[in-house]
């Protein structure tokens, strides 16, 4: 493993502080990078410009972020191949996270792959295409497109476990699962992170955010910025321009000041968008902004409830 120039590293107050991963030694910066974008159009296939999008990984990682996730169902496979070109052999420290659950159909549908072949095949895909003898993170990935289904996980989660026994993977996440979902799977195995739909206007999670807080498990929201419908809110436009950013600057910013066990993972192919991205680890809200912001999930809420 390769160490970058400390010179290169942005110090870790400038990405939003740190969080470690409970029963680990990994510290993630929390201003983290979400690979998805650097697969084609509707992440399929390769992207417009394969040059950029290396660029864009080594300029995140010289900018100190440490925390990648990532899936082989990107593409697929053409993301994590993208990342083994661009960081391989990996910097100490840097830690990939990656997704099972999910495989693409010939016609770019996104289907479930729950099966116990379909996982071990997904787990030795992404030891493959990354270029690894074993993945940091797991996170197994239920429900919906946005938002969890009844019923049981611990089948799928069993295998993963099992794979874990076998030291292919070191820790465990979940994705897109309920609160019940969580307390099935911690009789299985250790869980470390959890992945669900979430932002400053979509905020279905809040007590479950506090409840893993106070567990010391790390909350990684996707779709931060709105996903492929970009957030839209008058209030805020209003505190960006008053604090002299951008909206979706500001609402990273806001997931941030949420909760201390919120790490985030914001995608770009775009050297400049991901600089502005980081620069939201840098942001401070004040009391006003903060009452603003909270209205917009309020709002959000009222809308869904009439």
């Amino acid at each position: 493993m390769t160490t970058l120039p400390e010179k290169e590293k942005a110090n870790a107050t400038d990405l939003g502080g740190t969080f470690q991963l409970p029963g680990s030694e990994l510290t993630l910066n929390r201003m983290g990078y979400g690979a998805m974008q650097l697969a084609g159009p509707q992440v399929w296939g390769p992207p417009r410009d394969v040059e950029t999008a290396i660029a864009v990984l080594r300029e995140a990682v010289a900018s100190g972020v440490n925390h990648i996730d990532t899936s082989d169902f990107y593409g697929p496979h053409v993301t994590n191949q993208i990342i083994k070109r661009a960081l391989h052999p990996y910097p100490d420290g840097l830690v990939i996270v990656t997704k099972v659950g999910a495989r693409r159909g010939e016609d770019k549908s996104w289907i479930h792959a729950l099966s116990r072949q379909e996982l071990t095949d997904a787990v030795h895909d992404n030891l493959r295409n990354l270029g690894v003898d074993a993945l940091d993170v797991v996170n197994l990935r239920v429900g919906g497109v946005t938002g969890p289904s009844k019923g049981s996980i611990k089948e799928p989660l069993a295998v993963l476990a099992e794979l874990q026994g076998q030291g292919l993977i070191r820790h465990l996440g979940l994705s897109n699962v309920t609160p019940e979902q969580l307390a099935e799977a911690q009789t299985l195995a250790k869980i470390v992170c959890v992945q669900n739909f979430y932002n400053v206007a979509q905020r279905q999670d809040d007590s479950f955010i506090d409840d893993l807080a106070a567990q010391g498990i790390a909350y990684v929201p996707f779709f931060p910025l709105g996903g492929f419908t970009p957030l839209q809110s008058s209030g805020l436009d209003a505190v960006a321009e008053s604090l002299g950013a951008k909206p979706m600057q500001i609402a990273l910013a806001w997931l941030l000041h949420r909760s201390r066990n919120i790490l985030l993972i914001p995608g770009t192919s775009s050297p400049d968008h991901l600089r502005e991205n980081l620069r939201a680890g840098t942001i401070q809200l004040p009391a006003e902004a903060l009452a603003e912001l909270d209205s917009i999930g309020r709002a959000s809420r009222s809308k869904k409830v009439n």
